[in-house]
């Protein structure tokens, strides 16, 4: 399983594979089960809502299209995440990332991130993508 960052999540449903890059895009085409923490739909909510990214179609249709249209798996934050997430190393202040990486972790799952600061995490030692 491979849990996707929010942003590659975004790229993926957009078909950005540039952004993506081809080596992970070759990854995600060939993985059995491709998830998202459902801390992802709250985050691009409220990107969207702040404008800080354009969905193009109303929330509730992207989110069709990003999750059952495309065979993306949607992840419950559950209490063994939330107190994984909070127990964490401060090198992230982000709760939303914090989660997700805790996700990843819950699940042993590969984590598939952009994001610097996500290589800082010794428990992502080969998990991260």
């Amino acid at each position: 399983m491979i849990v996707l960052d929010t942003h590659i999540w975004l790229w993926w449903i957009a078909e950005d594979y540039r952004s993506i890059g081809d080596e992970r895009v070759q990854l995600l085409k060939h993985e059995d089960i491709v998830a998202v923490s459902a801390i992802s739909c709250f985050e691009i909510a409220w990107l969207e809502r702040h404008k800080r990214i354009d969905l193009n179609v109303k929330k509730d249709e992207w989110f069709e299209l990003a999750l059952d249209g495309s065979g993306i798996a949607m992840l419950p934050i559950t209490p063994e995440i939330a107190c994984l997430a909070v127990d964490l190393p401060e090198h992230h202040s982000d709760p939303q990332d914090r989660i997700i990486i805790a996700t990843s972790l819950a699940y042993d799952a590969l984590l598939m991130s952009s994001d610097k600061k996500f290589s800082l995490y010794k428990e992502l030692e080969d998990k991260l993508i």
